[in-house]
């Protein structure tokens, strides 16, 4: 006979704990369990690529909270699990080893795989992704072992914290952009320019508007990263950022609907009975994208869906209508994004970015739809209010840094 929870939560990262310990907080009083692939305890992943990976903090300090906690709140702990499919008539989740587990409740927080290179050489040793605290503490151990030449492909955040992080720690780092800017994907043009310089003035070499062409190596691991353009260099060392795969494989078989990650209401729910999605492979109608179908991979995003899909099991429904917001530390600049850029039409500049603190506001139609903001807390903490109010002002109002954001409410 199958193990059988209340709720089966299926991932252990930011947003399967979330989702644990807001079924607690809100009262339910059935069994949960929580799968995960790793073997080790729940962790923050924002400090892989910033804190963790330049040993300014131990594994300790990075844990959501520590052992006794779960077994307090009467959570059990499936560490070193991986759910590879879903029977929702049957509501059973099938494991690797081969073992069942029924549930009445399931909650799908398996987050996403590193994107892989398709190249030629990608198969060499030496290439990593920073995804999980193993891939980190590879990094670490090939760099304790005398790496020195460090090749970063993908200028996302990832890419640009983990560059940022190896630099100060004297490495030689080359980052490669296929797109013509770095960000290119999340800020305009004037924070994309901000940081793609302050990263040359750390002695980062950034490449961009070329892709990977292949990969050479030499007694199997990377030595030599060659580009589109015909240009090429030598490294040690390579890391990969260029994105995730949601991993929704189980979920399509069991006959979701998908399309970027897996579909969901306004309460986290899948097209299956019972089974909910909630984080990064979680795609969703978002007020904030003009009510465009996206999915968000932040902590924020996790933790959110996490409270709304808790509520929804334990009959205090609530719809997700939370205000996205992201943050990045790169050598001694926080950057703090609140709302949303997709198709803005206006950028204003708050600031001067010479004096390294600044703020860029998107405007779509006059009305903010977000803000980055660079060492500028009183911006960004001001902003979230005209995003949240979806405030229509003149750019004029916005630039005028002799008066607070808040002013303009």
């Amino acid at each position: 006979m199958a193990e059988h929870y209340d709720v089966v939560i299926v991932g252990a990262g930011h947003a399967g704990s979330q989702a644990a310990i807001s079924l607690r907080q809100n009262g339910f009083e059935g069994s949960i369990a929580l799968f995960g692939r790793e073997e080790v305890l729940p962790y923050e992943r924002p400090p892989l690529s910033k804190e963790y990976m330049a040993r300014e903090k131990e594994f300790e300090r990075i844990q959501l909270r520590p052992a006794k906690f779960w077994a307090e709140k009467s959570i059990a702990l499936e560490l070193g699990c991986e759910v590879v499919s879903v029977n929702s008539v049957a509501k059973i989740v099938l494991l690797a080893d081969g073992e069942e587990v029924s549930y009445q409740k399931l909650i799908w927080a398996a987050g996403g795989a590193p994107r892989r290179l398709s190249c030629p050489g990608a198969g060499l040793r030496a290439i990593h992704a920073v995804r999980t605290k193993s891939d980190v503490d590879q990094i670490m151990a090939e760099i304790d072992a005398g790496t020195r030449k460090i090749g970063v492909i993908g200028g996302g955040y990832i890419g640009l914290e983990a560059a940022a992080v190896l630099r100060k720690l004297g490495h030689d780092v080359t980052l490669v952009e296929a797109l013509p800017r770095v960000l290119a994907r999340v800020a305009g043009e004037e924070i994309s320019d901000f940081y793609a310089e302050e990263h040359r003035k750390h002695g980062v070499d950034v490449r961009l508007a070329t892709s990977v062409s292949s990969l050479d190596g030499k007694d199997g691991r990377v030595s030599r990263i060659c580009l589109e353009n015909g240009e090429g260099f030598a490294c040690d060392l390579a890391i990969v950022g260029i994105g995730i795969v949601p991993d929704v494989d189980a979920l399509i078989g069991a006959g979701a609907q998908c399309d970027n990650g897996v579909k969901v209401d306004a309460y986290c729910r899948t097209s299956l009975p019972g089974i909910y999605a909630i984080g990064d492979c979680a795609q969703h109608k978002n007020a904030f994208a003009d009510g465009a179908s996206i999915r968000l991979e932040s902590v924020q995003n996790a933790n959110d869906m996490a409270a709304t899909a808790a509520k929804h099991i334990c009959g205090k429904a609530e719809p997700y209508s939370a205000l996205p917001w992201f943050w990045s530390k790169q050598f001694d600049l926080k950057l703090q994004t609140a709302g949303l850029s997709i198709g803005h039409d206006r950028t204003v500049v708050r600031g001067d970015p010479a004096e390294r603190s600044f703020s860029v506001i998107y405007l779509k139609g006059g009305r903010v739809v977000a803000l980055d903001c660079v060492n500028a807390m009183k911006d960004y903490v001001q902003g979230r209010k005209l995003v949240e109010a979806r405030a229509v002002l003149s750019a004029e109002d916005l630039g005028d840094t002799s008066r607070q954001l808040k002013e303009l409410l």
